[in-house]
């Protein structure tokens, strides 16, 4: 059984609607939804030529709309400062490699996410008995081979911190994948967290249309470390944030959006893993 915890319109982040599909939620911070997941532009409007760096690049397809997405806030033709990766995994990577190339942008990624960014190693098989909807049986289908942008990758600072985005630090959020990151800033609790909780149900083809609003673990289908997965789940809930913005699904904010992602982090072991996991995954210390 798929346990949700729902989300009302009341923790939907304020937004201000961009050009090219961008939903502005800060100043300086917008993020595009490419078909299944969002890709995040950091940095002022106007910001220039490298002024400003993206956050994951979506499914195949889609480097057109975020080139367009990019152009419209920064200005035509500039390039960001770095690309940003939160993981490598198929709907995070789909335009990574020309965009990196066409922009001469170095890739920016935990070391432990680097050997599916340098073409050595390829992701472990779906777990295709997760429960939730159609996705887990689809998920054979979606494509686990590494992509090779080692001319241009970079580890991120041992301290955490990020030279390209200047009051922002990460963290690692593993479980989902093993050098999973997630971002924060402290001065206005902004937090930037990949698919380590995500807000709209990713195992349900009607919930992915939908976006309907849910506090969630990270998919299912594709996260292989359950007890890592809820560690960060918590340390990212510790953080109190006051915007939380996703992988997947609408952005969120205030009160009622922390008390989901506590109620998440509190219960992970009921709620997160796929219920043929959750009797056997033993409670994080």
């Amino acid at each position: 059984m798929t346990v949700q915890i729902p989300l009302s319109d009341e923790a939907l982040a304020p937004e201000r609607a961009g050009p090219a599909h961008l939903h502005e939620v800060r100043p300086d911070l917008a993020y595009l939804r490419t078909a299944l997941v969002n890709v995040v532009l950091i940095g002022h409007p106007n910001a220039g030529d490298r002024g400003w760096v993206l956050v994951d690049t979506g499914i195949t397809g889609g480097r057109e709309a975020i080139v367009a997405a990019a152009g419209a806030r920064f200005g035509p033709g500039v390039r960001p400062a770095a690309i940003l990766q939160t993981h490598g995994h198929f709907d995070h990577i789909g335009a990574l490699e020309a965009l990196s190339d066409a922009w001469e942008a170095p890739v920016l990624a935990h070391p432990l996410e680097h050997p599916f960014l340098d073409g050595r190693e390829s992701y472990p098989p779906p777990d295709t008995k997760a429960d939730g909807g159609i996705m887990p049986k689809l998920a054979p289908l979606f494509p686990r081979s590494p992509v090779d942008v080692s001319r241009r990758l970079r580890a991120l600072p041992e301290d955490g911190t990020i030279a390209e985005l200047p009051g922002w630090r990460w963290l690692h959020t593993p479980g989902h994948t093993p050098g999973h990151v997630s971002l924060w800033r402290a001065t206005d609790r902004t937090l930037v967290a990949g698919d380590a909780v995500i807000t709209t149900g990713q195992e349900s083809a009607y919930e992915v249309a939908a976006q309907t609003a849910e506090m969630h673990g990270p998919p299912r289908y594709f996260t292989p470390d359950w007890t890592a997965a809820a560690h960060s789940a918590r340390d990212l809930a510790a953080l109190d944030p006051e915007l939380l913005v996703t992988g997947h699904g609408r952005a969120m904010a205030g009160p009622l959006m922390r008390g989901a992602l506590h109620r998440l982090a509190d219960h992970f072991e009921e709620i997160a893993p796929p219920a043929h996991l959750q009797a056997a995954a033993p409670p994080t210390p």
